[in-house]
């Protein structure tokens, strides 16, 4: 399969000198050459897998405790009302 690199350049909108499009084209020649050497391999009775290594999900108990007080949460606000952070007004 031949790859116009013109062409993926206009898509990409991208300027691409001819030097540089002919080193491009060497390099995407040389990808799709590869690609067609793995269609080759007989993958028939290979399980499809979403992950090569299987993941697990590393999570702490959920364990219930006391939150922070409103006084400490509001304590540094640069502005607050008596129990409300206030933020600028952003709806004319």
């Amino acid at each position: 399969m031949k790859i116009s690199v013109a062409y993926i350049s206009k898509l990409a909108r991208l300027s691409v000198s001819e030097k540089e499009a002919e080193a491009f084209s060497a390099q995407l020649q040389g990808i799709l050459s590869y690609m067609e050497k793995l269609n080759e391999l007989d993958t028939k009775d290979v399980e499809p897998t979403s992950h090569v290594v299987s993941l697990s999900n590393v999570m702490r108990d959920d364990i219930q405790r006391a939150s922070i007080s409103r006084e400490d949460a509001l304590a540094n606000a640069p502005d607050r009302t008596d129990k409300f952070y206030r933020v600028p007004r952003i709806i004319e």
